[in-house]
């Protein structure tokens, strides 16, 4: 398989699609382009209708759209095993992605992800409830399924998958979470593959400005 990722310093996007096949160990090339670069649009015409990162190209297929992508490979590569065993818990981590997947717009839009950086910013109100919506959730599901594992479910599953881009966001920003929080936050940090996608992402010399925001620190 390929998967066609853009700048691993500011692709959350491709983040997900690349961790969600990273964790659990299928083999894939990967292909990554520059985004808003000239062959960025002619690169991936070549693969997908929109212009848009990731794309999973699976023979003569073509699988877009960073969830797509996880249900895909979770159906033909995991036999279930990329969402939660229970089946109670998988509607609910179905519906944090869902709501992530959609949502978290202030976060979006003022906390650009920037992996390398350590920046400073001032949040606006709906930012600052975003955030703390999301300290609220992890710090709820790791109480309740902290026996179980050191994840949001528990065990690794695409929910940790699709909150992987804010924790590399909270960082960068210097966000403030509570203890069980914080604990999660550190824990996706520490995980090899996170940190192969930070040192690659530290190594790249493409600036990108408009996600250059805030004060360095």
């Amino acid at each position: 398989m390929k998967l066609i990722i853009g700048n691993k310093n500011y692709s959350s996007w491709s983040l997900r699609g690349w961790l969600a096949l990273k964790a659990f160990n299928i083999p894939f090339e990967e292909i990554k382009l520059s985004l808003f670069s000239d062959e960025f649009r002619t690169e991936l015409a070549k693969y997908t209708p929109v212009s848009k990162v990731p794309v999973l190209v699976d023979g003569d297929l073509s699988v877009w759209d960073s969830l797509a992508i996880c249900e895909y490979i979770n159906e033909n590569y995991l036999d279930g095993k990329g969402w939660p065993a229970d089946k109670n818990n998988r509607a609910v981590a179905r519906s944090i992605v869902a709501d992530m997947h959609s949502g978290l717009f202030a976060i979006r839009n003022e906390m650009p992800m920037n992996c390398r950086a350590k920046r400073r910013v001032e949040l606006s109100d709906k930012a600052k409830k975003e955030a703390a919506t999301l300290d609220a959730l992890w710090s709820g599901l790791r109480t309740k399924h902290a026996q179980n594992g050191d994840y949001l479910f528990g065990e690794f599953s695409f929910a940790d998958v699709f909150f992987a881009p804010v924790v590399f966001r909270f960082s960068t920003y210097g966000v403030q979470l509570s203890d069980a929080a914080s604990a999660y936050h550190k824990t996706m940090l520490a995980r090899p593959d996170m940190q192969a996608w930070l040192e690659d992402s530290v190594a790249e010399i493409e600036i990108i400005s408009q996600a250059e925001t805030g004060e360095a620190i």
